[in-house]
């Protein structure tokens, strides 16, 4: 095995670590994140194991670092460390960004400007990172309604607008570096990748529209 891929295992340790740590503490919302996690990091390799698709071992390690830090944060990082939240949001959207990148370059090579690539994947990355905020409002929404601990939590709005500025940041260190490196990957499904592309932005925003919905109907029968 390659450096990579030895990374990529051992992110895939501490995080299922993180989840007997979780258990151990009886933390039923770490736990969850952490098996959510843990799923998340191992699917390139579900993906490679029943298709032809030859996912690469960055993937997994990018997955590896921001599932990690998802999950460890989960156990109190997130609460006792200002600046955890942040980093995790950064890695992730960087990682979307990257993959909305390889996405728009592929599917729209030689028919869109530099310009246009890269507008595309700033809103896309902060759209996804709009529609995780309210997920985390709609588990505090949720637990509060039902009096449980929330599955993730919503710090209030002046740690969602610092979360989106590094969800942006993200999005902008990807597009600064012209970073490619999931062209390969992407260039392996090209026949529906345009599609694909429009599509997830269709999902995005269909689902943010449809949280907000959920969130004031939760507020509305407090």
């Amino acid at each position: 095995m390659n450096p990579v891929s030895v990374a990529a295992v051992l992110l895939q340790v501490g995080i299922l670590a993180t989840l007997v740590e979780a258990g151990r503490r009886r933390n039923v919302a770490a736990a969850v994140n952490a098996l959510v996690a843990l799923v998340v990091v191992l699917l390139p390799w579900a993906l490679g194991s029943v298709t032809t698709l030859a996912v690469g071992p960055v993937l997994p390690v990018w997955l590896g670092v921001a599932g990690l830090l998802h999950a460890v944060g989960m156990l109190g990082p997130y609460d006792t460390v200002p600046w955890w939240d942040h980093l995790t949001h950064f890695v992730s959207a960087s990682l979307v960004a990257a993959l909305a990148h390889a996405g728009v370059v592929v599917g729209y090579v030689g028919t869109a400007s530099d310009a246009s690539i890269a507008t595309v994947t700033v809103l896309f990355t902060v759209a996804a990172g709009v529609l995780w905020e309210l997920v985390e409002l709609v588990a505090r929404e949720l637990g509060e309604r039902f009096d449980i601990e929330p599955v993730l939590v919503h710090y209030g709005w002046a740690d969602t607008v610092l979360d989106l500025g590094f969800d942006f940041a993200g999005a902008v260190l990807v597009i600064a570096l012209d970073l490619r490196v999931f062209v390969p990957v992407v260039e392996q499904v090209v026949g529906p990748t345009r599609r694909l592309v429009v599509w997830s932005g269709v999902a995005i925003v269909v689902g943010a529209a449809s949280l907000t919905l959920v969130v004031s109907g939760l507020r509305l029968n407090r």
